[in-house]
């Protein structure tokens, strides 16, 4: 495989010599001179220097009038039989935050496929610390990796006292952030997010888009999962599929992030404006289907639930989206419930971890860090999708 000069400074770092990996000459000329400085401190100061350059969190992502504009992936190197990255048990590692909506997509996936003991998991203490403490120049804070029995960890300003548990460190490569991971894949975009998809055999991120990573667990690891017979992007929806991420990511699942980081009132009230006409939508639909995209479960459920499952714990306070809480909406409250309630699901829910990062990493938007208390787990009431579209029911229906 030729890798396209253009995207050889992204993926360079992914192809072992050793194996017989082509490179394209750009990248063998990065390599050269890798080897060629190998031992030199005028070389490790360049890269240190560069990487604090280019670190940054999703809070630093702002255009020019105010809002919010997030950066695309940088890895997004497929798993396939055919190909350099091979469906191996064993073989891949899963680096999430139970904060993150997009890393929770790839964890409720994993969970439904039945794929949590071909697959590994590491999982990030929810609230962001200083990656390099002891160089007072890099401001940068991220996701940190500890035991679960930890002593509590303060917000990156001092504030607070919160609970370790529920985390998993990395055993991999006994990374102490999500930082040293793309420095080790030698990372040139700075922005260091999960979830992380990781192959133990090359050492590298294989990629680190939530979207991707969703269908390869739907489709390239089915001889190793307990449930293959599960398809979240069958061939009769794929259109429709594709066609609602097309406007639930902007409006919905990105439009919380575009109220609530927006700087300007403007650019905030826009996104408002197009996230709860997107939720009117989504509430007209599931009048009709007991799913997004039909009366099948699809992964265009699994995107939508990971935006819906926070809006009334975060969002409404955190983010300012509060026309409506997602349980006033009659049909919403009882899709999140059957959602949640679906044997997988709630795996990738962990509402103290959700809570404790949004409302203790970003100083900027809640000093002190302080946690609301409310508004209780209304979604584990029953719920009456099942009953109401008795077409689309399902084996796990009680």
């Amino acid at each position: 495989m030729l890798l396209k000069p253009a995207h050889c400074n992204r993926f360079s770092s992914l192809f072992n010599p050793n194996q017989g990996a082509r490179l394209c000459p750009a990248a063998q000329r990065q390599r050269a001179s890798r080897t060629t400085n190998q031992g030199s401190h005028k070389s490790l100061d360049r890269i240190v220097i560069r990487a604090m350059a280019s670190a940054r969190t999703a809070l630093d992502e702002m255009g020019k009038t105010g809002e919010f504009k997030r950066t695309a992936s940088g890895f997004r190197n497929q798993i396939t039989p055919d190909g350099h990255f091979k469906p191996e048990a064993g073989r891949y590692h899963l680096y999430i935050s139970y904060a993150c909506p997009w890393a929770c997509r790839t964890v409720a996936a994993m969970h439904l496929k039945g794929l949590q003991d071909a697959i590994g998991l590491s999982v990030t203490h929810p609230t962001w610390q200083r990656t390099r403490a002891d160089n007072t120049d890099d401001k940068h804070t991220g996701w940190t990796f500890v035991e679960p029995d930890h002593p509590p960890l303060s917000s990156s300003t001092g504030h607070g006292s919160f609970s370790c548990e529920g985390c998993i460190p990395d055993t991999v490569n006994g990374a102490k952030f999500v930082r040293d991971l793309y420095e080790k894949s030698n990372d040139t975009i700075g922005k260091y997010t999960v979830p992380v998809l990781w192959d133990k055999t090359e050492g590298v991120i294989v990629n680190n888009e939530s979207s991707d990573i969703l269908r390869m667990f739907n489709s390239v690891f089915n001889d190793i999962a307990k449930n293959p017979g599960l398809d979240l992007y069958p061939e009769h929806l794929r259109a429709k599929i594709d066609e609602i991420n097309e406007w639930v990511y902007p409006a919905i699942n990105n439009g919380v992030y575009r109220c609530g980081f927006a700087t300007k009132q403007e650019p905030y009230e826009q996104a408002f404006k197009e996230l709860f006409a997107a939720l009117d939508k989504c509430e007209d639909m599931l009048s009709e289907t007991r799913y997004i995209a039909g009366n099948q479960l699809t992964e265009a459920d699994v995107r939508l639930f990971m935006t819906l499952i926070r809006f009334d714990e975060v969002y409404v306070v955190y983010f300012k989206t509060n026309k409506q809480f997602i349980h006033e909406y009659p049909n919403l409250r009882e899709y999140v419930k059957d959602l949640y309630q679906t044997p997988g699901m709630a795996a990738s829910v962990n509402i103290r971890h959700i809570k404790t990062h949004y409302f203790t990493s970003h100083p900027a938007l809640n000093t002190y860090a302080i946690i609301p208390v409310g508004p209780g787990p209304w979604y584990e009431e029953p719920h009456n999708r099942a009953k109401q579209f008795p077409q689309a029911k399902q084996e796990w229906d009680k």
